[in-house]
């Protein structure tokens, strides 16, 4: 059991070192075993965020000019990478979802260009919660001599996931999303795939020198253990996430006009985005003071503007402005999920009689 080694695991000259080496390795050895991986796959990053930018810079660093395939509803991490590297000079494609919220492997393999080198489309859409088809994307990839990068950290511990079954490149993982801390994920890149991948940190080498730093080794462990943990129970809990989902679906759906965003049946057991039309959608979400919902992701949540991922699966603005986005989770309870049903009921039907009063005015 990890007991507070403070040694540098990059230090091979004395116990200490070793002792967090050591703790770092088995660490790895948890994460690969939930991706199905080899633990020497594993490269320690900050976070998904940083897993992204590293495997896109990365490889754009490597080939200098050439074509980027992605879809147009991925986290910001993705996005604003591309435009960056749009504006030294590659062309991205920005792959539309369909109105069920999934990119299809076939708009996918239609963007493909000669000089394609990269195809990076998320696992689970992190505000709608459906589930792309990796694997067919992945085996066009393949098939085409592209490599595949994936944004899973909204898959990883919630759905099972095989690296190597799914054709998968690099994919990109951030531990506080499996109950592991903040600030710590990984990047997976596959060993056998010759990717030639730069690195975007400098300073010393560390992991196999795609990645520069003193590693963290607390929080390395921790987002090992967490890895473990879910390796070990993702069976039992996603069936109870569900569960709990489709109880909550079935209290909102009682409510006039509302609506599921994204696929019903091609989703993570423990998200759904609900839209509530004839609504305010700031009225409703400051309303919810005692609920713990958002109307998008949490890297876009101080922004006013509807949802860009609603947009890009063609939700008019009016609907997607009052849409929330409801997550279950290890310690959500069938009381808490009870008591949400019948708060965003109450809460819609008076913000609805509001609205009726004063247009009667």
């Amino acid at each position: 059991m990890f007991d507070g080694d403070f040694g540098n695991p990059a230090s091979s000259s004395h116990v200490f070192g070793w002792e967090a080496e050591e703790h770092v390795e088995n660490a790895r050895v948890q994460l690969a075993e939930l991706l199905h991986a080899d633990p020497l796959e594993i490269v320690w990053t900050s976070g998904a965020t940083e897993s992204d930018n590293l495997a896109l810079k990365g490889l754009a660093d490597h080939y200098g000019a050439g074509h980027i395939v992605t879809s147009s509803y991925e986290h910001k991490a993705v996005l604003d990478t591309c435009k960056y590297l749009e504006s030294k000079g590659f062309r991205v494609t920005y792959v539309v979802p369909d109105a069920a919220g999934l990119v299809q492997p076939s708009a996918v393999a239609a963007a493909l260009e000669d000089d394609t080198f990269v195809v990076s489309v998320m696992h689970v859409n992190n505000e709608i919660g459906v589930v792309n088809d990796i694997g067919e994307i992945g085996r066009i990839c393949r098939e085409n001599q592209v490599f595949l990068h994936v944004d899973a950290a909204q898959s990883v511990g919630k759905v099972p996931l095989d690296v190597g079954a799914m054709n998968i490149d690099m994919l990109s993982i951030s531990g506080h999303k499996i109950y592991g801390p903040k600030g710590i994920g990984a990047l997976y890149v596959r060993r056998s795939g010759n990717i030639p991948l730069k690195a975007i940190i400098h300073g010393g080498g560390h992991e196999r020198g795609m990645r520069s730093g003193t590693l963290a080794t607390h929080q390395i462990v921790g987002i090992g253990v967490a890895a473990s943990i879910c390796s070990d129970e993702l069976d039992r809990e996603a069936p109870r996430l569900l569960q709990l989902r489709e109880r909550l679906w079935s209290h909102l759906k009682q409510i006039p006009n509302v609506s599921l965003n994204g696929s019903e049946t091609h989703r993570i057991p423990g998200l759904i985005n609900v839209g509530f039309s004839g609504v305010d959608g700031e009225a409703l979400l400051m309303a919810l003071d005692d609920v713990a919902v958002s109307s998008g992701s949490a890297c876009t949540s101080a922004t006013v503007e509807p949802s860009y991922v609603l947009r890009a699966i063609g939700v008019e603005d009016s609907l997607a402005a009052a849409s929330l986005r409801f997550t279950v989770g290890r310690f959500t309870t069938e009381e808490e999920i009870d008591f949400v049903g019948m708060r965003v009921a109450d809460v819609v039907q008076t913000l609805r009689a509001q609205r009726d009063v004063a247009a009667s005015i």
